[in-house]
């Protein structure tokens, strides 16, 4: 009778172990940013202020991780009105009728320390690309809640006509190329 209970009591433990982990974005420690170059000369920077995204995994390490990220376009602040209308239009985002930008991981490989690639399918308007992303993973803590959160730093670097973004297709005054930088923490689900 000790044997089937010690039988068990390892087979919870394994399948606790191994148990699909899921975390979600907590959105007053998280920020999603991009950085653009102007005239040649300079930049504008801007951030989108509503977004929401999944972790689910079942390895420690997350290198099974399934990533889903969502971003609310009408979020777009540059700290400028007229700016922030203008990338709302079909010039930019078109945001009425594309108002999500989704993300979608393939896969998330460690490389070294807690440096990990991020791949997966970004969908901006009507159009879906493969990106990578440069993921630095920042570990574990507990919040004051007693609750598990991970935090992780995530950049790329996206061609914005690719995306069917139209405007200045020559890029002289608005760069094709767009920075984006990710700081993002995720709370463990209970």
């Amino acid at each position: 009778m000790k044997k089937l209970f010690l039988f068990f009591v390892a087979l919870s433990l394994s399948a606790a172990t191994f148990a699909q982990t899921k975390w979600t974005t907590d959105p007053m420690h998280s920020f999603v940013n991009f950085e653009v170059r102007h005239m040649g000369i300079s930049f504008v920077n801007g951030a989108f202020h509503k977004f929401s995204g999944t972790i689910e995994a079942s390895k420690a390490d997350l290198t099974d991780a399934k990533i889903n990220f969502t971003v609310d376009v009408n979020s777009i602040s540059t700290t400028v009105e007229m700016r922030d209308k203008h990338l709302k239009s079909d010039d930019f985002f078109n945001a009425e009728k594309y108002p999500e930008m989704t993300f979608v991981s393939t896969s998330f490989k460690k490389l070294k320390d807690n440096n990990y690639e991020l791949n997966g399918k970004l969908t901006i308007r009507d159009v879906t690309k493969d990106v990578k992303f440069n993921v630095v993973y920042g570990g574990t803590a507990k919040n004051q809640q007693g609750g598990t959160i991970a935090g992780f730093q995530a950049s790329t670097t996206i061609d914005r006509t690719a995306f069917n973004i139209k405007y200045d297709p020559t890029g002289m005054a608005v760069a094709k190329d767009i920075k984006i930088n990710l700081n993002l923490e995720f709370a463990q689900a209970k």
